[in-house]
């Protein structure tokens, strides 16, 4: 399956780069490889396969639309008028390799391949491109997804549950949801497993934030940017347990299907990395 969608995130670099500036084709493909877990994408591809999966080549578009949203986010994220962050998955963030006008143009020209290539695989299923595009487009919107999450931090009182739900919940759900449409299902049930499972992925990145030197980006970033965060408003071993609350919810949640028990087994190896190795032994 990673090799799959990795060949897919290459294909969608090299067309939407091809004949353009060769510095940002190269900020382009720094942005993009070599990946994290691509999480988000493989659970895309999972409520796909578990929901029976019609529309193949329209599942893999969707699962890259949303890998390639995410690393946009990573890179503005990353930006000195952000978090200022000088590492991101153990090498150089893009504004530090290629200087931050590019790293502005690059995650610009992420968002926009997204949508370009959710718009190629919909071939498959042209009926079904209309509302995935408006639910890839408010997870990622003002209102509630990632552009929201980002624009949380500039305000004085932040709400922790709304800033979580909209910086990462947000296209998780979206990532569940794509995931059962590609596959002609109704996305509606499982958009709450979505929300759980992005719960749980933000309180593991908080818990990394707090305890982990070796996540492949700099640490006590909340902290020192005074940033709203888990593991500061309940302490790292409630913190923990709230993770594990939201795995086994999201679990549990997981709609009536024919690829339901494989999906529950995929979810829970996910999250057994979502733990930081300080803290895998008390979690055991």
């Amino acid at each position: 399956m990673s090799g799959t969608l990795d060949s897919a995130l290459e294909t969608a670099i090299a067309s939407a780069a091809q004949g353009g500036p060769p510095r940002l084709a190269l900020a382009l493909e720094h942005a993009v490889f070599p990946g994290g877990a691509r999480v988000r994408p493989r659970l895309s591809l999972a409520v796909a396969h578990a929901c029976g999966n019609g529309a193949p080549a329209l599942a893999l578009g969707a699962a890259t639309a949303i890998e390639l949203l995410h690393c946009a986010s990573l890179v503005h994220d990353d930006l000195p008028c952000f978090d200022d962050a000088a590492t991101r998955r153990g090498k150089p963030s893009v504004h530090r390799a290629f200087g931050q006008p590019l790293a502005v143009l690059a995650g610009d020209a992420l968002i926009v391949m997204a949508f370009e290539t959710l718009g190629r695989a919909a071939a498959e299923a042209p009926s079904r491109l209309a509302p995935m595009v408006v639910t890839l487009a408010r997870a990622v919107g003002a209102a509630d997804g990632l552009v929201a999450g980002q624009a949380w931090e500039s305000e004085p009182s932040v709400p922790l549950d709304a800033y979580h739900q909209a910086k990462t919940g947000s296209l998780f759900s979206a990532a569940t949801q794509l995931g059962a449409m590609a596959a002609g299902s109704d996305p509606t049930p499982w958009r709450h497993m979505g929300e759980l499972l992005g719960g749980a992925y933000q309180v593991a990145d908080d818990l990394l934030d707090a305890v982990a030197a070796d996540g492949g980006k700099p640490t006590r970033r909340d902290e020192a940017l005074n940033r709203p965060n888990a593991v500061a408003r309940l302490g790292i071993e409630t913190a923990l347990d709230h993770l594990n609350r939201l795995v086994a919810q999201a679990v549990d949640s997981i709609p009536a299907c024919p690829g339901r028990e494989s999906l529950a087994a995929l979810v829970l190896q996910i999250a057994q990395r979502l733990v930081p190795e300080p803290l895998r032994k008390s979690a055991a």
